[in-house]
């Protein structure tokens, strides 16, 4: 999408939605103005599925204020006002924008070259561009909330108030939105994590670290094994490296140049300065040099599930998805060049295995490049570059793997193919990735010896299948609204006996279960089965297994399943069966009534 903050002439491409949104963006400003004349104004881009405005304003704002915008804006759209552009110098933007510290502050910075605002109705602001051709050109929009933001995303400028609107060229279409939005509400990790009793947070602890409760910390359990079971059948030894490493490392790595707006302060013990790891890269390139290789020896996969520690702005803490402690389900294969194709294909597969497991189809891939001209973010080395770029390229070709390329996204240190997946509700998250790196492996002196006897400098492949198990877990609860398959689920089995001469049988089962390997509870409480039974769907447990007298008689389990298909009476025997197949399977649903029978 445009980058506001910048305001040179030149119209960037735009798609017909976007310049609609864009627009919308501006009649938001002027209703804002409206209401409040003494508002000073931010920026306003357009967004996926909408755009957004920031302001200064005199108090905060309600949602009978989103209302009260809503009808000025409808106002103007319906008065259907032209957007006319016109140049102008800076001498009269800076007279024009007088009362608007946030518009000269960007006048100072781009003004050197043209500038240009854009007027519809009395409304002007500066702006490149484009818009569309009147007010009444527009779509259906509704606002849909207010946020903090930092004055261009620096915490230590002023918080300003972004109000938030979505608009589609039709109502159908601004309705399934909407739809998605409440969806969204319902399924929002932060809370079913609360309700479900995953997680928490404590102001005692600190913000964006997370504290994960038994069944939280089952389901962490659950999924990392399944991620380190796999990445052991593909050939990946896993090691261990710590949490705190020598701040010379990250200097020689080149990390501290390009890292250190989001590591920690350092820890100063005598003459060592120690920080805490943001990333595990130059860790595992030391533990690969404390040992002799030969090409023979290539590749050497090193996979980590490593606790990390990351300054994260506190204005951009949200819930699981961003946060200080993160672990990552990290590795770095080093290889020799010719062994690249082989083992990004390795990757891919194993990818696409684990994201497949998941109910995650429906991904796209994009191609992370450099900027050139970005010498400050990028290293620079033209000839290195140009190789790890090549190197991507012809691998996903020869995959045939469809992908997008996209200038500026790259890491410091090399080009990565981002996966990009979308959930149930059609949101995008960026997930899996593979990063080639010729440079940090020779600034760490990594050698081995190759067939020539010479030494030679290996290729590092940095990758991760589900990036972070904090992220990626706030992602599954709402991609399954806290409805987990029976293998992720903290309890797949609750035991629900009818009366109180029924809990001996029940732990009975419970022993008989878990010998089985289903993690299953017993509710023993003194409640009336119909509440026990309400309860159990809430918490969302695949099974629910009710335990009476002819329960007790026949030596089975009455078997209901989530969502209240009732599988009838069952031998423990039988039931242990099914469950067993449906975890072993890791099936995403659990079975029909007709498929439990056959």
């Amino acid at each position: 999408m445009p980058d506001e903050t910048t305001v040179d002439v030149v119209e960037k491409e735009m798609t017909p939605i976007e310049r609609m949104r864009h627009s919308a963006a501006h009649v938001l400003a002027e209703a804002v103005l409206d209401i409040f004349p003494d508002a000073r104004l931010g920026i306003g881009p357009p967004i996926e599925n909408g755009f957004y405005y920031d302001f200064e304003l005199p108090r905060p704002l309600t949602p009978e204020d989103l209302e009260e915008i809503e009808q000025h804006m409808g106002r103007s759209i319906a008065a259907r006002k032209d957007f006319q552009r016109r140049p102008i110098s800076k001498e009269e933007a800076l007279a024009l924008f007088e009362s608007q510290p946030y518009k000269r502050e960007l006048i100072e910075q781009f003004g050197d070259g043209n500038l240009s605002v854009y007027q519809h109705g009395d409304f002007v602001d500066l702006c490149r561009g484009p818009h569309v051709e009147n007010t009444g050109d527009l779509g259906p929009f509704r606002l849909t909330s207010v946020a903090g933001a930092y004055w261009r995303g620096n915490e230590h400028n002023p918080m300003l108030q972004r109000v938030y609107g979505t608009m589609f060229p039709t109502q159908q279409e601004l309705d399934e939105h909407l739809h998605n939005l409440e969806l969204a509400r319902e399924r929002d990790h932060r809370k079913l994590g609360k309700e479900l009793g995953l997680f928490t947070f404590s102001p005692d602890i600190g913000s964006g670290i997370p504290l994960f409760l038994p069944r939280g910390e089952m389901l962490r359990h659950v999924m990392e094994s399944y991620v380190r079971d796999t990445q052991t059948r593909y050939g990946y030894s896993h090691v261990w490296t710590g949490n705190l490493v020598k701040r010379e490392l990250f200097e020689r790595s080149g990390h501290l140049a390009h890292y250190s707006d989001v590591m920690f302060p350092p820890m100063v013990d005598e003459t060592d300065v120690y920080m805490l790891k943001p990333m595990n890269c130059p860790s595992h390139m030391t533990l690969y040099n404390t040992q002799y290789h030969s090409y023979r020896d290539l590749p050497l996969r090193y996979a980590e599930f490593s606790t990390l520690y990351r300054y994260e702005k506190s204005g951009e803490l949200s819930g699981l998805t961003r946060v200080r402690a993160l672990t990552q389900d990290d590795c770095h294969i080093f290889c020799t060049p010719d062994q690249i194709q082989e083992e990004f294909t390795r990757a891919i597969e194993l990818i696409r295995e684990v994201l497949s497991t998941y109910g995650l189809t429906d991904y796209r891939v994009q191609l992370s490049l450099r900027n050139p001209e970005d010498t400050e973010k990028f290293v620079a080395d033209e000839e290195k570059w140009t190789r790890a770029e090549n190197a991507l390229r012809e691998a996903l070709d020869r995959l045939g793997v469809p992908y997008e390329p996209v200038q500026g996204e790259a890491a410091f240190y090399g080009p990565k193919a981002d996966f990009m997946a979308r959930d149930v509700l059609g949101r995008e998250w960026q997930l899996s990735t593979i990063q080639i790196d010729f440079i940090q492996p020779e600034r760490l002196g990594c050698e081995y010896i190759g067939e020539d006897g010479q030494p030679h400098t290996p290729v590092v492949i940095h990758r991760a299948v589900t990036g972070t198990t904090e992220r990626f877990l706030g992602i599954l609860i709402e991609h399954f609204g806290g409805v987990f398959p029976t293998w992720l689920a903290p309890v797949q089995a609750l035991l629900l006996p009818i009366a109180d001469r029924h809990i001996d049988y029940a732990r009975e089962v419970q022993k008989r279960l878990s010998e089985r390997g289903v993690r299953v509870e017993v509710d023993d409480r003194s409640e009336r089965l119909n509440l026990k039974i309400r309860e159990a769907q809430l918490a969302k447990v695949p099974y629910m297994l009710i335990v009476g007298n002819k329960e007790v008689e026949n030596d089975s389990v009455s078997v209901r399943v989530r969502g209240g298909a009732d599988l009838g009476s069952m031998p423990i025997g039988d039931f242990a069966d099914l469950i067993a197949k449906d975890i072993d399977e890791r099936a995403l649903t659990p079975p029909s009534l007709e498929t439990a029978r056959a």
